[in-house]
């Protein structure tokens, strides 16, 4: 059952499920939401605190739920409003708390309030969207850029105006500079909240406000790896993105919604930040307990899988954070599985396991993508399988996103046990030897890794509401110590293939008082030895620091 408890999301632990993928009930091809009721036995075995749905809600289904047509109903390739209300119930009678996505910035062309924008320019909906007249030779109003490639204006020959959208011109931006949308917009989240929902993820949090005047963004020096879109291929990594998101108006928005959420109590929000300064947007964005109550960046979602990455990271917004509060993340839907992606291509499942244990003993809270905790790899696809529109305009330099939205293999037969139909997206059948059932009998499985390691992490405040302090790293081995209290552990994690001898008294300076803390058996555990850390290929330590 859920325990009452308002700072639970403050290091908890939130893994996410992608509807479609999850479980099909009714043998459609298509994950539901009694799918996924049916499967949170196991997920609560993992020892996770909440769970986070992406979109189930109405949706012609372009981008796949994140072009919403109904805010507050679900599709029916995905059930009713009563198998929702279920799932609440079924989640929180197995203590797992329900985060839900919400998609503010922009709604689908086919959402009714767009139906009524677009037919006139004196209608009661006129501006709820951003319509901008062309400039005289015709072209578009500004040199904004499409996250999805190309220029981020459709004309619509029915107002004779360009309408914003930062994604799928398919997926038109709401005016936040107009009141009576945001009023709308609370009026949603307020839906959701009276059904028990526990709060909210919020897509794309900085995006929300434009700049009134379209000031045109200047070109950017630098192309540099980062967020969804931003890629060498992709003219949206061109520009320096000062004026299409992260506007100051943002702030106030985000302050309301969390006015809100405090009537609701227990309840959190999550937001997706992707811009040129996210990790300085992240602590503006969760600072003074008045905004948001964490927020996740890209920087851990690129190619770039070196220790010295990931402690820069960390020490960037540890020093800019004061009392915010981070989320890390290393895998979602919209970027190739960690496996794949952090192994250059060639995943073991014993890497697998250090970068998880990495995770779960960084600062901040944590969110886990579903399929992870199997250690899953990137799925291989051809082209014809394709359905991600973000992948099929960027073939071939670029497969898209279905790649890390296949079914999960639930057990090691046709189709992985997620569907007796034709799945949306094919099963990789090398996922399927990684399948639920086998990797539940197996005692050094990656699963059983991360269950094993969530248990342990709960007995380790240090974990949850510790300090870090980053003493080492090279390209492959990172050591940190998490403080709180009394309880001081030092992680000594190796990520490579080659063997590491780090002599601790290089580094800290008080190391007579260290023991070694058990690591569980599914996992490989460096060694401690007089003054030295020990760490083979792929190895985990933990020391107590007394």
């Amino acid at each position: 059952m859920i325990v009452d408890n308002p700072n639970w999301w403050r290091g908890g632990v939130i893994y996410q499920i992608y509807p479609r993928s999850f479980f099909d009930s009714n043998n459609d091809g298509i994950g539901d939401l009694p799918g996924i009721t049916s499967k949170l036995d196991y997920v609560a075995s993992l020892g996770v605190d909440a769970i986070w749905l992406s979109p189930f809600f109405t949706s012609p289904m372009k981008d796949f739920g994140y072009d919403v047509s109904d805010y507050c109903d679900v599709d029916p390739i995905f059930g009713l409003l009563s198998d929702f209300d279920e799932l609440i119930n079924k989640a929180h009678s197995l203590g797992l708390r329900v985060i839900i996505d919400q998609v503010l910035n922009h709604t689908s062309d086919q959402h009714p309030w767009f139906e009524e924008s677009r037919k006139s320019h004196d209608n009661v909906k006129q501006d709820w969207y951003v319509w901008a007249d062309a400039r005289p030779d015709g072209t578009a109003p500004n040199n904004w850029m499409s996250v999805f490639g190309g220029p981020a204006w459709h004309w619509d020959s029915r107002r004779c105006q360009y309408y914003l959208h930062n994604f799928l011109d398919s997926q038109p931006d709401l005016n936040f500079h107009n009141p009576a949308v945001v009023d709308a917009l609370m009026g949603v989240l307020e839906f959701w909240l009276k059904r028990g929902v526990d709060g909210f993820r919020l897509d794309t949090a900085n995006f929300f406000y434009h700049d009134i005047e379209l000031k045109n963004n200047p070109p950017k020096e630098e192309i540099l790896e980062g967020g969804i879109g931003v890629r060498p291929d992709n003219p949206y990594a061109f520009q320096l993105h000062l004026y299409d998101k992260s506007q100051p108006e943002n702030i106030p928005f985000l302050q309301r919604i969390r006015t809100l959420m405090n009537r609701y109590p227990n309840t959190t929000t999550v937001g997706e930040v992707g811009c040129d300064f996210s990790l300085k947007t992240m602590a503006e964005y969760t600072q003074g307990n008045d905004k948001l109550h964490m927020c996740y960046s890209f920087d851990l979602l690129t190619h770039d899988a070196s220790m010295g990455h990931v402690r820069n990271t960390m020490e960037q917004i540890e020093n800019a954070l004061g009392d915010g509060w981070p989320c890390w993340t290393i895998g979602n839907h919209d970027v190739n599985r960690v496996a794949s992606r952090w192994s250059h291509n060639n995943p073991n499942r014993e890497q697998a396991k250090t970068f998880m244990a990495m995770l779960l003993t960084l600062r901040g809270s944590v969110c886990l993508y579903q399929g992870e905790e199997l250690g899953l790899a990137e799925a291989e696809l051809e082209f014809s399988d394709l359905v991600d529109p973000y992948g099929i305009t960027f073939w071939p330099e670029f497969k898209g996103r279905d790649g890390c939205r296949t079914p999960i293999p639930w057990s090691n037969t046709e189709n992985g046990g997620f569907s007796e139909g034709k799945p949306w997206l094919p099963v990789d059948k090398t996922h399927l030897p990684q399948a639920v059932t086998v990797q539940q009998q197996d005692s050094h499985s990656v699963m059983r890794a991360y269950a094993d390691f969530l248990a342990l992490r709960k007995s380790h405040p240090e974990f949850i509401e510790g300090s870090i302090r980053f003493l080492y790293n090279d390209d492959q081995s990172l050591i940190y110590l998490r403080e709180f209290e009394s309880n001081n552990t030092l992680v000594a994690i190796n990520t490579g293939p080659d063997k590491k001898t780090i002599p601790l008294d290089d580094y800290m300076e008080n190391i007579d008082n260290l023991e070694a803390l058990a690591i569980p058996e599914s996992i490989t555990s460096g060694q401690l030895v007089e003054k030295q850390l020990i760490l083979g290929a792929y190895s985990i330590a933990l020391i107590t620091v007394h």
